[in-house]
Parts: structure tokens; C-alpha cells; sequence
């Protein structure tokens, strides 16, 4: 049994109030430790820690001996990669084999190549003429924003949380990080990290608990963060919102997606396939990019399905150590209630049931974890609630199409505008296709190919504002004007 404490101006404690509550490991339901929930005092001695490290060393250091830490942090996490890789695969289910390649790798990678990027970004400078004929300059200065409120999701913890943290740190400000609570393992490890590779007290700060009444809602409410970064499904997003409105507060969100997959006639079958087994069943499903809606020429729609079906088939379920297993659980008993009840809606709005739809048997020492069945739907009307409303969970529904037109008002037409993928061996047709989604990111023949220096972020209601490479320097600093008269 674990103890998962606040971590707090560079110390593990626990709550006034003595609030705790149980996280379990999705694979079998079974109690891995004790979470510590914050309540307001926690979170106010954390942003107050996080304000005053911004007055003392660390808002001194330059940026360089800043970046040097940095590395250092990340060096650790890969020093303690067996430690995390333990921590997140008992958080999330998720199999060893994926999370050792994508989550830890990833999430020690972040501080490197924020800091990289952003040390060598320029600012902007213009020469002014003036009445007198001596001119002035102009020139830009960014400063940190202040203290930062991290709200991190469940699906890739350590990896989107120091997506955030990262640049948000390499470019001088504060954090206070509330991870999901179903994920609290990773982020805390990384206050043990923080301590390790000497980064001061209060720059980095962790607060366990819920959204409203809780942790969440007193973080995004109080007075002095300066700026809220989330990830997570669009209602939470708009009650972030309002909090910010108070003050005027920085928001960057990274909001839910219902993403389609555009497969036409002339793409490379087996690339498309082994994309679309990626994306729409690769941890579980539960990828805020992932394709939940396929889009296949008519021409091809049967052997398509067909074949991913096939491709299901092949999924290997089971506890994450195992070296063959690629499909694990849900990330929690909640979720998967949430999802199954999409699984029996498909089926009451006439979805053809291709393969799963239920739970899969897993024996007696695994039934009770958060297992579901891969699912393949196909027949299902535009409207249906199954077809627009994101699940999260891995399944998809496949539907013909003829022309490209077609295809392009179906794939936009959605409340939301987060990722798009595009299969096909004609340029042409692909620069067209892709320009013309309605996203933040598009994928040709590919998916989830990250190069950080790139941006990231959605359209419509999957989110606001974009990070990654340059781009997280329009959130994480504050850009002024001075202007020099000569």
C-alpha cells in the first residue's frame, strides 16, 4: 500500500482535513494506495509557495543555469525509468511495452526539447523612424507568466502533464500540478525527482484530489495563478473558463475530439490498416487523438473493414508485465460504465455489431478489473449519438463514402476539431483533404508522428490556443514592448 502525499514547497504532506481516497489499479481492481485529497489550505499553501519561488532563487537563476536543471530532471526520470514505468502502468493498465517506449520516454523528453526550443527562439526588434530623424528601437522582452495550474488527464499522465510543466518551467514560471486522481503516481514520484536534481522549493508543487468542491476548483479559482493550462473532455474545460473570467486569468486548453479517419480507394491498404488499428485501439482508445469515426471509399469499404476486424482479433488482452500484450483496461470502474453504456446505445440505434460490444472474460483473478471489448461498428445513421459524441474508449464506426466532397463535409461535420488522419497515395489529394479539415493537426498516412517543435492544439470545441515548440511561448510568458528612443 502506497502513501501518495501533496507535494508541497518541496515536501510530501498530508490535509488538514484528513480526507483520503483509494486508488486502484484498473487491471484487477485491486487497492494500490491511499491518496491525500487537498482541500483549500493545501492548495493555498501550494500557490502561495509556487508565488514565492518566483521571488526567490529560481526567479533569479538565468536561463541557462535554468535549462541545466532541467536536464537534469529529465536525465533522472530516465535513471529512474523502471520507478515510473512501475508507477504509470499500475496507474492506467496500460502494457509495459507501450508505456516504456511512449509514456516515460516522452515525459522525461519534454523537459529537454522545451527548453532547447525555447532558449533559442529570438524575440522580435524594429528600427523607427522619428520626426527628429534619430529613430528609436523596439524591441521584445518576455517574462514568466507567474504561478501556472496544471490540470493533467488520465490517459498519458506523466507524459501531457510535463507537457505542460516543461515549458511552462523552461520559461521561468511556477506550477501547481493536479493530476487526475485517478493517475496520482507519476506526478508525485517527480516531486522526489524535483528535490533530487535541486530545483528550489515551491517550483514545482502537486495537489491531489477532485474537480468541483475539490482540489480542481479551488486551484482554477484562486486569485493569484496567473495562467491555467488543461487537458481534458470539453464540459470541464467551460467550468474552467468561468473560473478564469475572474481576474481575466490566461487559459490554454486541450479539449475532447470525436476525430475522423479519411480512407480512400487509392491508399496503401496494409498502411491504412495498421494506422487505423493504432488509432483507434492503441491505449485502449483512450488518446484524445484518436479515430472514432472512419470514413472508407465505397470501393474498398468491404475489404476495409474486413480487415480491421481481422486486426482485432489479433489483440492480445492481459495483465501489462506480460511482453505480448498490447490491449489493456480501462483506466477505471467509472469509465467503463461510461463506456459500455455507448456499446449498448450503438446496438438501440441499429449499429451492425462487427466484432465486441461487451466485456471480454478475462478469469477470476482479472474479471473484476476494467476490461471492454475492442469494438467495430458499421451502419449506423450520421445523427446517431454514437457517431457524434466523443467515448473515449476503443471503438470505432466505419461508413462509406463516394466522392471527396462528400467525405469532407461528413469528416467536419462535428462539434468539435481536434485531429484528423488521411489515407491516400495522391499528394494532390492529400494537401487538399487536409487543408480542408476543420482541426488542429492532420495526419497523411500516419498518425501520431509528434514532433514537439510543431503545434499543437484544437479548433471549434476541442480547445483554445496551442503549445508546443515556439508556440508555448505565447501562454507560458508575458511579451512586452520596449521602445528606446535614440
Amino acid at each position: 500500500m502506497k502513501d501518495f502525499k501533496n507535494f508541497i514547497n518541496g515536501e510530501f504532506v498530508g490535509t488538514a482535513s484528513g480526507k483520503t481516497f483509494e486508488n486502484r489499479n484498473p487491471v484487477d481492481n485491486s487497492v494500490i494506495g491511499m491518496v491525500h485529497e487537498a482541500g483549500e489550505p493545501e492548495v493555498a499553501a501550494a500557490v502561495a509557495a509556487a508565488k514565492a519561488a518566483m521571488k526567490g532563487p529560481w526567479g533569479k537563476m538565468t536561463q541557462a543555469a535554468r535549462i541545466e536543471m532541467l536536464n537534469r530532471v529529465a536525465d533522472r526520470i530516465n535513471e529512474r525509468f523502471e520507478e515510473f514505468l512501475d508507477a504509470e502502468c499500475k496507474d492506467t493498465g496500460k502494457p509495459r511495452k507501450i508505456a516504456s517506449h511512449i509514456d516515460i520516454p516522452r515525459g522525461a523528453a519534454n523537459f529537454k526539447a522545451f527548453s532547447e526550443t525555447l532558449a533559442n527562439h529570438p524575440t522580435e526588434a524594429f528600427k523607427l523612424d522619428t520626426p527628429d530623424g534619430q529613430g528609436a528601437l523596439n524591441y521584445g522582452h518576455r517574462k514568466p507568466k507567474g504561478v501556472v495550474a496544471v490540470i493533467s488527464p488520465w490517459n498519458l499522465p506523466l507524459l501531457l502533464m510535463t507537457f505542460k510543466v516543461g515549458p511552462a518551467l523552461a520559461c521561468g514560471n511556477a506550477v501547481v500540478v493536479k493530476p487526475s486522481e485517478e493517475t496520482p503516481a507519476t506526478a508525485t514520484l517527480l516531486g522526489e525527482v524535483m528535490n533530487e536534481c535541486g530545483v528550489p522549493a515551491g517550483v514545482y508543487n502537486v495537489v491531489h484530489g477532485f474537480g468541483g468542491d475539490s482540489a480542481g476548483a479551488f486551484l482554477t479559482a484562486h486569485p493569484d495563478v496567473d495562467a491555467i493550462t488543461f487537458t481534458g473532455e470539453t464540459r470541464t474545460g467551460e467550468i474552467i473558463m468561468r473560473a478564469a473570467s475572474v481576474g481575466l486569468r490566461n487559459i490554454s486548453m486541450e479539449c475532447g475530439g470525436k476525430n475522423p479517419g479519411i480512407v480512400f480507394a487509392d491508399c496503401d491498404m496494409d498502411k491504412a490498416i495498421e494506422g487505423t488499428m493504432r488509432s483507434a485501439f492503441v491505449n485502449c482508445g483512450q488518446v484524445c487523438l484518436g479515430t472514432e469515426r472512419v470514413y472508407v471509399e465505397r470501393p474498398i469499404f468491404e475489404e476495409f473493414v474486413q480487415r480491421l476486424k481481422e486486426g482485432v482479433e489479433k489483440l492480445k488482452l492481459g495483465r501489462p508485465e506480460d511482453a505480448d500484450v498490447d490491449f489493456g483496461p480501462l483506466v477505471s470502474q467509472e469509465h467503463k460504465e461510461k463506456v459500455l453504456s455507448y456499446y449498448r446505445t450503438a446496438v438501440e440505434e441499429g449499429a451492425n455489431v462487427v466484432i465486441g460490444g461487451g466485456i471480454p472474460d478475462m478469469g477470476e483473478e482479472l474479471n473484476a478489473g476494467a476490461w471492454v471489448e475492442p469494438t467495430i461498428w458499421t451502419g449506423l445513421a450520421d445523427d446517431s449519438r454514437t457517431v457524434n459524441e466523443e467515448i473515449f474508449g476503443p471503438c470505432c464506426h466505419i461508413r462509406p463514402f463516394d466522392t471527396e466532397e462528400e467525405v469532407i463535409e461528413l469528416a467536419n461535420d462535428t462539434d468539435y476539431g481536434l485531429a484528423a488522419t488521411v489515407w491516400t497515395e495522391n499528394t494532390s489529394r492529400a494537401t487538399r483533404v487536409a487543408e480542408s479539415m476543420d482541426v488542429g493537426l492532420v495526419w497523411v498516412n500516419s498518425w501520431f508522428l509528434r514532433d514537439l517543435r510543431t503545434a499543437f492544439g484544437g479548433a471549434k470545441q476541442s480547445g483554445i490556443g496551442r503549445e508546443g515548440g515556439v508556440h508555448g511561448l505565447e501562454f507560458y510568458t508575458e511579451l512586452k514592448n520596449v521602445c528606446i528612443k535614440l
